[in-house]
């Protein structure tokens, strides 16, 4: 019988599939198009599909691990419908009712767009807000006793108004939960039908806001989340794993109990594979960039890890969950054209998605998108998925004229503008992750992939000055080989605020995290644990932290010296100075932080086999770069390694297509990696 992984990244007009047999090595991949009304029956058909291709009679008990990259709770909460208007309510200390009306009192992008910036509706509307006395002060110590009677009202309350989703979020329970719990016991019994979160459990650190939007997501995207994992429990027939925001995956049995922490799942999932990728190639420091259907995400990874942080936003809501750093732009294939009122070409965030999709799927579509562009252009065959998608060159053609006599362009000049504002969309993304973060952009190289990841990647090479693209082996599904890749994580985290706190106290806190982790480790059936350390720090004063990482073993002053000593370099690397030796300058310890990790096997990237001859194309194609030319295309599965292909051509695959612009050159790495360069 083969034991085989299989990994599902569900995006928004494809679901990306990848088995690895562990018994011979073999990498078979595939993709099927997303059913966005159901993402379960694209996700069960997309693993029938692969099952098949790697064998035939091959069923579901022949696979040892199923891996998930969701984008459900990310789509509830980037349409601005987090589980509804109705049914999400709020409860907080009595006397703080208007902590999410005040928010952070900051206006996005700066004071200038003060005047005329709308401040956007609450996540819960100040009516569905409810209060319980009772107040713990900032070391947990009782102020004033929990009101039970108060908390019992409140729970009727929701109960008599259809309100099912409650978040609680009490003044510094971060400190001591136990009002949160009494809390959650209240509403078991008077409202047994909600589901609740709080911010004890879902982050137990101190600000006030950011905690209670947190714990409010994950409230809002718990039912839905809940609802997708049973059913797609219910028809798998067997138990199955989730990918996290953080880099890890979860059981879906404990994955329903923090949804919140599956809002990057795909992205993550991507940025996680192409780092293995390109270390395995000799390149640890990357930038990648994952180009779908509706969006571009785009990360950075240093030293073979991708950059995390805790300061991440879903939407227009802050989640302080660890996360990948990870930004992402409305440039994807399916992402529109159209003209603004002022009559200049604008291109995205809209998407014409999965259904109907582009004009040239033939599905209904009526704008035209950037796949219709390069369909007119000729730099992608007239197909997808080898063929079995046929493309209606037509229709997109006859939509890029239209546009093009709207705008006074020729139909050439128009599809060309079409791309190059994708192009500046994305690399404005990538200049947020890199010169925004202190990064020099020119040090990266970066690898692209995605079904559209690749199309763009030589201008992007012109555009910032990049010293490569790589484009990896099956680009359209790196997502869903980076969910084989990662190992289960857990993320734990205490707030303790001191200047000189005892080596005693840190010592305390840690162990207790790290039991947490080891419970989590076990349920998930790991009996070999790895924990990481960290710890936020900042200079007294400041209003936020850097985070460093913390050596495991037992706290004394050595070791606490240590942190500090990471601290101060840390923060002169990021910012330019430090206040090292200096004592009018504190360091203050905030957050203590531990990882549980269960390490996985990772899939082997096996070598190709060289290419002494010159490479033949499959055949030409009329192609427009800066002007109409019978151009040559190759099939990318014809090059073995040392294969070297000059623009102006086309490579194309099964699930994506690399156009190669004049004055630059591909040539195929060991590892059947297309590095792109440019020859100018």
């Amino acid at each position: 019988m083969p034991n085989v992984r299989i990994g599902v990244d569900t995006g928004g007009t494809f679901t990306d599939v990848v088995l690895v047999d562990e018994d011979t090595g073999r990498i078979v991949t595939t993709k099927t198009p997303s059913t966005p009304a159901n993402p379960a029956d694209g996700f069960m058909a997309g693993v029938h599909k692969v099952l098949e291709a790697h064998g035939g009679s091959y069923g579901l008990d022949a696979v040892s691990a199923i891996v998930h990259g969701t984008t459900v709770a990310t789509n509830q909460l980037l349409e601005d419908r987090p589980g509804g208007t109705s049914h999400l309510g709020f409860v907080t200390t009595e006397g703080f009712e208007s902590i999410l009306e005040i928010a952070r009192q900051s206006v996005p992008d700066g004071y200038g767009n003060s005047y005329f910036w709308v401040k956007p509706p609450r996540i819960v509307p100040v009516h569905r807000v409810r209060t319980v006395g009772g107040r713990l002060d900032h070391l947990g110590h009782e102020v004033r006793p929990f009101d039970e009677e108060q908390a019992a009202e409140v729970a009727r309350w929701f109960r008599e108004r259809g309100v099912t989703a409650i978040g609680v979020c009490l003044l510094h329970s971060y400190a001591n939960p136990a009002h949160e719990t009494r809390m959650r016991e209240v509403l078991r019994r008077e409202h047994p039908g909600a589901v609740v979160s709080l911010s004890s459990d879902v982050l137990r650190e101190y600000r006030e806001y950011e905690r209670s939007v947190t714990t409010l997501v994950d409230a809002a995207v718990k039912p839905i989340m809940r609802r997708y994992i049973d059913n797609l429990s219910d028809r798998l027939g067997r138990p199955f794993s989730v990918m996290k925001s953080n880099g890890g995956v979860l059981s879906a049995a404990e994955v329903v109990h923090q949804p919140i922490t599956t809002v990057l799942s795909g992205p993550a999932a991507g940025a996680l594979g192409a780092a293995l990728i390109a270390g395995n190639a000799g390149h640890p420091s990357v930038i990648t960039l994952d180009g779908g259907g509706t969006s571009t995400d785009v990360a950075v990874v240093v030293n073979g890890e991708p950059s995390l942080t805790t300061e991440g936003t879903i939407g227009r809501y802050p989640c302080k969950i660890p996360m990948i750093d990870i930004v992402t732009v409305g440039a994807g294939g399916g992402s529109i054209a159209w003209i603004s009122p002022e009559g200049t070409l604008k291109v995205g965030p809209p998407s014409a998605g999965a259904d109907p999709g582009p004009l040239c799927y033939g599905k209904g579509g009526t704008e035209v998108t950037v796949t219709d562009a390069h369909v007119f252009l000729g730099r992608v065959p007239p197909y997808l998925l080898g063929g079995e998608i046929p493309l209606d060159v037509a229709a997109a053609r006859a939509g890029v004229e239209a546009l093009a006599a709207k705008l006074g362009l020729t139909p050439e000049r128009c599809a060309t503008g079409i791309l190059e504002i994708s192009a500046f969309n994305q690399s404005n993304a990538i200049r947020q992750i890199t010169v925004k973060r202190g990064l020099d952009v020119r040090d990266f190289p970066m690898v692209a992939f995605g079904g559209s990841g690749p199309l763009l990647a030589c201008r992007l090479i012109d555009v910032l000055g990049l010293p490569a693209a790589i484009v990896p082996p099956d680009p359209g599904n790196v997502s869903a080989f980076g969910l084989l890749t990662v190992d289960v994580k857990n993320d734990y985290v205490r707030t303790h605020v001191s200047r000189d706190p005892s080596p005693y106290a840190l010592n305390e806190i840690f162990s207790e995290l790290e039991g947490q982790a080891a419970e989590a480790l076990t349920r998930e059936g790991f009996t070999g644990h790895v924990y990481a350390r960290s710890a936020d720090l900042r200079y007294y004063g400041q209003a936020y932290e850097v985070r460093v990482p913390a050596p495991g073993g037992p706290v004394d002053a050595a070791w606490q010296a240590g942190v500090v000593e990471r601290f101060h370099a840390e923060h002169e690397r990021l910012y330019g100075y430090g206040y090292r030796g200096d004592a009018r300058h504190a360091v203050e310890w905030v957050n203590l932080r531990v990882s549980g990790v269960g390490p996985i096997t990772r899939p082997r990237i096996a070598r190709r086999p060289c290419q002494a001859d010159e490479p033949s194309p499959l055949a030409t194609r009329d192609v427009f770069y800066e002007r109409w030319g019978r151009t040559v295309i190759y099939r990318r599965g014809d090059l073995g390694a040392g294969a070297v292909v000059r623009g102006p051509a086309v490579i194309e695959e099964y699930g994506s297509t690399l156009p190669v612009h004049p004055g630059f050159t591909a040539t195929m790495d060991d590892y059947g990696n297309l590095v792109v360069v440019s020859d100018r």
